[in-house]
Formats: structure tokens, sequence, C-alpha cells
């Protein structure tokens, strides 16, 4: 009897280590926002949060951990256990940040290859922002003010290397220009510094912009798209102003940590498939003046390829910003 329980369990072994893992998911989620409020990862993060609660039926915690321009958020959720119980809201900046710190010949806090792609949520090109106040009505007046006054005008990023800081740095390569560098710790807090005048341009995202412009209190002179942006149909691509190759997007898609198991992953893909077609998903993501820009995981990991090799090459252009 004991040698056939013996026999028995053996023969059953190859089937335990392919079972299915236990019922996923039986607890909270953790959804990583590597940067303070405010910002275009949290402004994606929060609807998207609420509505996969309402599909698996247990809370997703939106936890902002900003700093280092996402860099501290992005390796919390790097070293985080696999298990699908802590995700991360990541903006363009995730590929940046390790290039960045190749140049200064540092070890990176993280690299792209330890997460896996869940689903991106929305892509919008950057906004050039200024105060409502400013002079400039056009980027041709900016550019020719920031010629006159070389490394004096300020602007403001969400921290160096940051998704916003390499925009602008990319524009101030075009147009041969210099800018003062002013890094916060997110989106939010520098958006808030223009409006007090602490700064006096921005690159932002659309849905962080809109409502400020709506009520007069900033005004938007360029964008790094292809295409112009239809909530702000008349503001000029830079593209079209004669910068051919200033061309950027700030997107906001949501990633676990590389190992997850595959089913768990199916889980969390079906998840932000379903939350992307709620109507009050919907409505926040238009009302902040940046629609749904959904891919699934294989469209999303190749399109993050492609744009990571694009900022890899344009952080290597930009060089050592001390």
């Amino acid at each position: 009897m004991h040698r056939r329980t013996i026999l028995a369990a053996t023969a059953l072994a190859p089937l335990a280590a392919h079972a299915q893992p236990a019922e996923f998911p039986t607890r909270p989620i953790t959804l990583v926002v590597p940067f303070p409020p405010g910002g275009q990862a949290d402004l994606a993060a929060r609807p998207v949060a609420a509505a996969m609660e309402r599909i698996i039926r247990q809370p997703v915690v939106v936890q902002n951990r900003g700093g280092a321009a996402g860099a501290i958020g992005n390796a919390f959720v790097a070293r985080s256990a696999p298990d699908g119980y802590t995700l991360v809201m990541a903006l363009s900046s995730l590929a940046v940040i390790p290039e960045a710190e190749r140049l200064f010949n540092r070890p990176p806090p993280y690299t792209a290859d330890q997460f896996a792609p869940i689903a991106l949520v929305n892509a919008d090109p950057t906004m050039l922002a200024v105060p409502a106040s400013a002079p400039w009505r056009s980027i041709a007046e900016f550019v020719d003010a920031a010629k006159a006054r070389p490394g004096e005008i300020p602007y403001g990023s969400s921290g160096t290397y940051g998704t916003l800081h390499v925009a602008m740095e990319m524009l101030a390569a075009s147009a041969g220009i210099r800018l003062l560098h002013v890094p916060f710790q997110g989106a939010g807090p520098a958006i808030t510094a223009l409006l007090s005048g602490q700064i006096q341009a921005l690159a932002s995202a659309p849905g962080t912009l809109t409502q400020h412009v709506r009520e007069g209190r900033i005004r938007v002179l360029g964008c790094w798209g292809k295409e112009r942006v239809p909530a702000f149909p008349e503001v000029p691509t830079f593209i079209e102003s004669g910068y051919p190759d200033v061309e950027f997007y700030i997107w906001a898609g949501m990633f676990a940590p590389a190992a997850t198991p595959v089913p768990v992953m199916a889980v969390l893909r079906d998840a932000v498939r379903q939350a992307v077609q709620d109507p009050q998903l919907i409505q926040a993501f238009n009302a902040a003046g940046a629609p749904v820009a959904y891919m699934d995981a294989p469209d999303f990991a190749r399109f993050f390829a492609e744009d990571s090799a694009r900022l890899v090459r344009a952080v290597q252009k930009i060089g050592r910003v001390d």
C-alpha cells in the first residue's frame, strides 16, 4: 500500500507542476503611480482602477510613489512579487530612466525587461503650455525669446530625464535654444508652478492642461504630435512649424513584474479590456481631454519597443544633464 501511494504521487507530480494557480484575484491589487497626484499617469490610473474594481470584484488601490522622475515607483514594482497584486501605471519615461543612468555610468534602478506589458490605455502628444500672462502667442515668438535670453526662460518637468524633460530638450536641441530646467517631483507640482508663475513653460499631456486652458489660466502654443490634437485644433504641431524631428508622445500603460504567470496576466488583460469600455471611464477620460487609446498586451509590447528605441536615441542625443 505504501509503495502504491508513492507511485501514485510520483505519477501525479508532472500534473501538479502544470496546475493552474489559485483563483485570482483573492485580495486587493495595488496600482502604483510613480508620480504625485495630478499628472497623466494619475489621471489614467484612477478611472481604470475604479472600473477594474467593478469587474474583478476586488479593491484596486492607487498608490502614488513619486520621486526621481518616476524611477522610485517603477523600481518598487520591478522588485515586487510577480503575483499580479502589484502593478504600475507607467509613462514613456519607463524606458528613458535606465538609459539616462547609463550616461552617468550608474547602475539603473531597474531595466525595461523587468516589466510585462498589460495594456496601453491612452496616448497623447505632449503640448507646450505657458501662463496666460506670458507674452508669447506662437511657437516662433517663444523660440525667438529663448534665443534672445539664452538659459533664462524657466521651464518645469517631472524630473531630470523624465517624460516632460525629454520633450523640452528635444525642442531645445532642434530649435537651437537654451532654457532653464526646473525639475519637480511630477507633472502635478509642475503645473502648480506654471499657474503660480514660478516657471514660464511646461511640456505636458492635454489631459492635465484642459481645465486650466478652459479657465483661461494657461495658453498652449504647440504640439509634439504628427497631427494636431482634436481638443486643441488651433494649436500647430512642431513638425508643421519647421521642426521635423520634434515628436513626442506621453502615453500611460499598465505593467506587471515580468515573471507574472500567464493565467494571472490573462485575468488582468481581460479586466483592462473591459475597463476601457466602461461608460464612466470613457466619460472621465474624455472630460480630461485624453480619450481612450487602448492596446492589448501584444500590440502594446510592439508599441513600447518602438517608442522606447526612439526615446533612447533622443536621450543619447541630449547627453548628460547635470
